[in-house]
């Protein structure tokens, strides 16, 4: 029988070669529930706003189990020690931390997948590949649910400056050509030390985390909430919502099975069982695109609407403001479009309504970025700094908008 090669390389336009470190990792790749990750934008509908922003959650994985290899590198260059097996559950737990999402993931658990979080999947996942892998990812599991003793670990895989934050940011800056988002994850990296077994950045390393800081704000407002991608984002959540109802009406829609099954369906998380996850398994972008196409056609004018507006990219119109936009201004609009297309009040609810984004780059609640002072001293990122606009980075910023169809302008 032949002997495959297991450490294979790929090649990344962000940072050159990714080498996997080991056959379980090989594995772990080559898993139909990390191959679906192909098929699963990093970026949603971003691609409707920038055109090459049709990267993969595959690609986003890998980037960050390659800077994880790095920050381990690092660390143990400065005298922490980190077991082959602790190194090991780091680089998995970091290459599975978004394997629970699903297809145009934020709008999927507003409306179909309701109020089960992605993280909470990527956890059954992780368990159900334990089960597989006899018991190889226990390390990783704890680690990733913040029970391991070892508090940096945690740190590198969810904090305000993890290994996923810089690689999706270098990535989306890369894929979008928002220049403003790109960090220097390297310099970073470098910096990175462990003092009373919490992460820290050493002093001379401040200006690439104030950079970091400003590139994560600025990304958010030029292509995460970028409102053309936040009204596609938006519509898909409507769609998906009224294919629901329709469903639980009895009305057949043509989709992908796994599809019809959570709509046909209320899932919570404690439903999620062997059998619904290999369901939620075969979910990708492929089936929630070919849905909007065979429902462009449908007879609901609310669906069909809808989809057409997706496929098309003919979208709602958005405006943003500052202030709270008046409950009158949407119940005019609705009234205006419901007599104009003889619908009621309600589904007019489907093409006018209201809401607002968020946005803060640091936030002083969760755990603090640390800076290790020269003295030895550790002190809050925010407090270490003379820039002053750290500040106003950690204020957390608050727009409302209100969608409507442009006709109605």
């Amino acid at each position: 029988m032949t002997q495959i090669n297991k450490l294979k390389i790929f090649n990344d336009p962000i940072y050159g070669f990714i080498t996997i470190p080991n056959e379980l990792v090989y594995d772990l790749i080559q898993h139909p529930y990390f191959q679906r990750l192909r098929r699963i934008s990093q970026m949603g509908l971003s691609y409707l706003v920038y055109p090459g922003a049709n990267h993969t959650r595959f690609h986003h994985a890998l980037g960050c189990m390659h800077l994880m290899k790095k920050a381990i590198d690092t660390l143990r260059f400065k005298d922490v020690v980190i077991s082959e097996e602790e190194e090991n559950a780091l680089l998995i737990a970091i290459l599975l931390h978004d394997i629970g999402h699903g297809p145009f993931s934020h709008a999927m658990e507003k409306s179909i997948v309701e109020d089960v979080h992605h993280e909470a999947i990527s956890l059954l996942f992780m368990n159900q590949l334990n089960e597989e892998f006899d018991g190889r990812l226990s390390l990783a599991i704890q680690v990733f649910k913040g029970e391991y003793h070892r508090k940096f670990m945690l740190q590198l895989i969810s904090s305000q400056l993890d290994m996923d934050r810089m690689d999706y940011l270098k990535r989306d800056s890369f894929y979008t050509g928002v220049a403003e988002g790109n960090v220097n994850s390297e310099r970073l990296i470098q910096m990175m030390n462990v003092e009373n077994d919490v992460l820290v950045i050493e002093e001379k390393g401040i200006y690439s985390v104030e950079k970091f800081l400003l590139s994560r704000r600025l990304m958010y407002w030029q292509a995460y909430l970028h409102k053309t991608s936040l009204v596609a984002e938006l519509i898909l959540m409507k769609v998906l919502k009224r294919a629901k109802e329709l469903t639980l009406k009895g009305i057949k829609l043509p989709c992908s099975e796994p599809l019809m099954y959570f709509m046909q369906n209320k899932i919570t998380l404690e439903d999620f069982d062997a059998e619904k996850l290999d369901l939620f398994s075969q979910l990708d972008d492929f089936d929630i695109i070919s849905a909007l196409k065979a429902w462009q056609r449908h007879n609901d004018f609310i669906l069909s609407t809808l989809s057409k507006m997706i496929i098309n990219r003919d979208l709602l119109k958005i405006k943003l403001s500052a202030e709270k936009i008046p409950m009158e201004e949407s119940q005019s609009l609705k009234e205006e479009f419901a007599e104009a297309h003889q619908i009621s009040a309600v589904d007019a609810g489907y093409f006018i309504f209201r809401g607002k984004i968020k946005n803060q780059a640091y936030s002083k609640e969760a755990e603090p970025i640390r800076i290790l002072k020269k003295d030895k001293t550790i002190e809050d990122v925010v407090e270490a700094s003379d820039q002053l606009n750290l500040k106003s980075l950690s204020k957390l910023v608050t727009k409302y908008y209100i969608c409507f169809p442009k006709q109605l302008i």
